[in-house]
């Protein structure tokens, strides 16, 4: 009997670009929309919302994509540190390694002399020895510790385009419609982020869309409040 071909069509989402696109954009739509409708519920004029528009894009970037570098930089060299100190550990104390392989496998189930047998098979593979050390007790594959400079690039392009939606009304109109232009825009933006996570990780885009909205037009309605509140004098 046949069992006929199986494939499974995986998306590649291991290196963290969905979570880093959709934060991005999402934070830059988020921030940038309240801080426009902030200054505008105070009513300082069009040049003075549309500059508040311009820096909250500029700063919010650039603060993301040199956060996301930091961040990620620190821990690719926390991990390359570890992973060195594993390196060491491998060449020193073979036999105790291979002790502690032996254990990591039985811990996981595998029977004993299997695991025996495994964990002298990678040893006789240093750099298998070290990728499977660094899985089990790292949680990481030595060679994809992180890009820094490519997940800050790609930060400071997903805030940029969440943060200038709402600033579009305010750089090319000035029919007194902005205020409302802003909020359809930063509402649709909402909506379109949800959805694109609700069909990425297939748990109900109407749902998602939904919750993305909610939380953008919260943050919104509040800073709008307080600006209104607080005014300019």
């Amino acid at each position: 009997m046949s069992l006929g071909t199986h494939e499974e069509a995986h998306r590649r989402i291991e290196s963290g670009w969905f979570r880093a696109a959709i934060f991005g954009v999402s934070d830059g739509l988020v921030t940038n929309a309240s801080l426009i409708l902030g200054f505008a519920g105070a009513n300082p004029g069009h040049s003075v919302v549309r500059l508040a528009g311009l820096a909250g894009l500029v700063a919010g970037s650039f603060s993301m994509a040199s956060g996301e570098y930091v961040s990620m930089r620190a821990h690719k060299e926390l991990l390359e540190y570890e992973i060195g100190v594993e390196r060491k550990s491998l060449l020193d104390f073979p036999e105790a390694e291979q002790a502690e392989l032996r254990e990591l496998f039985v811990a996981q189930g595998i029977e004993p002399e299997l695991s025996t047998r495994l964990a002298e098979d990678l040893m006789r593979d240093p750099e298998l020895a070290l990728r499977t050390h660094a899985r089990e007790e790292l949680g990481v594959d030595p060679s994809a510790t992180g890009k820094p400079w490519a997940a800050a690039f790609s930060s400071l392009i997903a805030f940029s385009l969440g943060a200038l939606l709402p600033l579009l009304p305010w750089l090319f109109t000035s029919n007194g419609n902005e205020v409302w232009t802003s909020i359809a825009l930063a509402g649709l933006g909402a909506l379109a982020v949800g959805g694109v996570i609700g069909w990425m990780t297939r748990n109900g885009i109407v749902r998602w869309a939904l919750r993305q909205f909610v939380i953008a037009a919260l943050a919104a309605a509040v800073t709008f409040e307080i600006g209104r509140l607080v005014g300019t004098h």
